[in-house]
């Protein structure tokens, strides 16, 4: 069958397409580029390269059609981020004989945590115009299957997490000091007491679950699934966690909010840690474990300590 991945070169695409391959699939990766995958593999040497501006082809309308052009059994959409986008691909498919439309959405088309773990069937309250967008894709996508349109699936991954990039850390940005200062035995601060929480996964093992969701298609077919580690953590246990991994005590001040801005002070940091402090991300994993038989390698922990190895290697933080 040929799978075409839009933006298969990213941080899901580069551990989702080696998987596509080993497993026999014809593999076509649509990007605007010719870039590197974040995770290198042999297996790209199998992979057909589409290089396709989705931006400026949407504007003429054509993005879609040339999507359908490429005559897929399965599409998967990594880098759709907008409704329009969403609505454009669907219609151009819809007369084809796609097999399987599966959408990359994220845990943040929840919103503000009502009930812990959170589970798919929720309510969505998506606070911010990200988790908006997706959200009304994944609403639009599930409308249209139920209408008898194209078979489609919309996998939810946590904080994607990995070598090559910098991951949230325990204050809830992506500030590389803060690891920095963990890993010389530095103090850092944390906003309110660190109760709050974060759910990450391992690039890999969102890969997992988009393969599995191929794999299991009857079992996909119109639902929504969270890709994330096996449980959520606090920002206290993330911090105490990560101290201890570098062998220090840990060093932790706890902050009311205003006084924790002043000591930030970095604008786009206190963003992002007011986000991820007002979704305060813990999700269920049960549905993909029981319909897609996914069984994350990774907890967060584990995942963050390939990240900041990296993170070391490629001296974005040193000790």
């Amino acid at each position: 069958m040929r799978v075409v991945v839009i933006g298969g070169s990213g941080r899901i695409g580069s551990y989702l397409v080696p998987r596509l391959i080993k497993a026999e699939y014809e593999v076509i990766n649509v990007s605007r580029g010719l870039r590197t995958p974040v995770k290198p593999s042999n297996a790209w040497k199998d992979v057909r390269q589409v290089v396709m501006d989705r931006n400026a082809e949407e504007e003429t309308g054509l993005f879609g059609k040339k999507i359908a052009a490429l005559n897929p059994d399965i599409v998967v959409d990594i880098i759709n981020d907008r409704i329009e986008s969403t609505q454009q691909i669907v219609e151009a498919l819809r007369y084809t004989n796609i097999s399987h439309y599966i959408f990359n959405a994220s845990i943040w088309v929840h919103g503000h945590a009502t009930r812990v773990p959170a589970t798919e069937d929720l309510p969505r309250h998506p606070l911010e115009n990200y988790g908006i967008n997706k959200a009304k894709s994944e609403a639009y996508l599930h409308e249209q299957y139920r209408k008898g349109g194209i078979p489609e699936t919309v996998i939810m991954p946590g904080h994607l997490t990995g070598p090559g990039w910098t991951c949230i850390n325990p204050a809830g940005n992506l500030d590389p000091l803060v690891f920095q200062k963990i890993g010389r035995g530095e103090e850092i601060a944390l906003p309110h007491l660190g109760m709050e929480t974060v759910h990450h996964v391992h690039a890999d093992d969102a890969a997992q679950v988009f393969m599995k969701a191929i794999t299991h298609r009857n079992q996909a077919v119109g639902e929504s699934f969270h890709a994330a580690a096996p449980y959520a953590m606090t920002l206290r246990g993330y911090a105490e966690a990560m101290y201890e991994w570098f062998g220090h005590e840990p060093k932790i001040q706890y902050l009311p909010w205003k006084e924790w801005c002043e000591y930030t002070a970095v604008e786009r940091y206190i963003n992002s840690t007011w986000s991820h402090l007002t979704h305060s991300d813990n999700y269920s994993i049960e549905k993909a474990r029981k319909l897609l038989d996914y069984q994350p390698r990774y907890t967060i922990m584990q995942a963050v300590e390939e990240c900041v190895t990296s993170m070391l290697e490629r001296k974005v933080i040193s000790l």
